[in-house]
């Protein structure tokens, strides 16, 4: 059995402390963190490989963006595609054979806050990276036997399940009718199974990011923004799922919480 987790961590030095405890208290095989905002150099290796985490990858960037993805078990890197077309550091893949998966670690823009690739161009430049993404995905269906595991913070919340309030939240980007609309395309082109609703079936309640501008705990206005989907094969070895929530109470938490999944091996 192997425990994959992700977890948009908003700074990995500043929350250092908190992977920490994570780590120590889950202790999942494999750890993906996006928006780690360091480059590679300022990575803070040092505590990951006193916790056991001595493999690890890191595709990062100057005080923004950036993946890594750490794990107890020998990895070697796959891939680092830019689908934004611009240098920033929103992907890592990397081959676990003692797993048998490949790892594909993704920051999906969020998109600014206008729905309209005219007046917003972050929005244009969200959408474009999902396109590229399906015609990469639509690249692996050409080998339905690489085990494939694709997770990060994707900034689209899909389902309306996946919002507190689906009506007040159809014109706020992360749940607008196209974003909905090209996440799906992006998840038809490998026949993804998103692994989230696999295991907690809409409407169960499975929220993962809450702003800071609201106090969460009272009004619980969640929205489901971090996945984990898998190739098909890879999905039917899924045993469980589940959503670390109470990551969110902590000191200065990141607005994200952690995902995990278990599978058989």
């Amino acid at each position: 059995m192997i425990s994959i987790a992700t977890w948009n961590i908003n700074s990995v030095r500043l929350r250092i402390d908190q992977v920490e405890r994570f780590l120590a208290q889950e202790a999942p095989d494999v750890l993906c963190l996006q928006e780690i905002k360091c480059t590679a150099d300022l990575f803070p290796r040092e505590v990951f490989q006193r916790l056991g985490y001595g493999h690890i990858a890191v595709h990062g960037q100057k005080g923004y963006h950036g993946v890594a993805t750490v794990s107890r078990l020998p990895l070697s890197e796959t891939a680092r595609h830019d689908w934004q077309d611009n240098g920033d550091g929103r992907h890592i893949g990397v081959d676990i054979p003692s797993a048998g998966i490949f790892l594909e670690n993704v920051y999906i823009p969020a998109g600014g806050d206008i729905a309209d690739r005219t007046a917003n161009p972050k929005f244009g430049q969200k959408l474009d990276f999902l396109e590229r993404m399906t015609v990469w995905s639509k690249g692996l269906a050409k080998t339905p036997n690489r085990p494939t595991l694709l997770v990060g913070d994707f900034n689209v919340a899909p389902l309306e399940a996946d919002v507190y309030n689906h009506k007040a939240l159809l014109k706020v980007v992360s749940h607008t009718p196209i974003e909905v609309e090209t996440l799906a395309r992006l998840a038809a082109a490998h026949d993804w199974v998103d692994l989230g609703r696999k295991h907690i079936p809409a409407p169960g309640r499975n929220y993962s990011w809450w702003s800071y501008r609201s106090y969460w705990r009272d009004k619980d206005q969640g929205r489901r923004l971090d996945h984990m989907w898998a190739s098909p094969a890879l999905a039917a070895r899924s045993t469980e799922h589940k959503l670390v929530e109470e990551t969110r109470k902590w000191d200065q938490p990141s607005d994200h919480i952690p995902l995990i999944t278990r599978f058989d091996a």
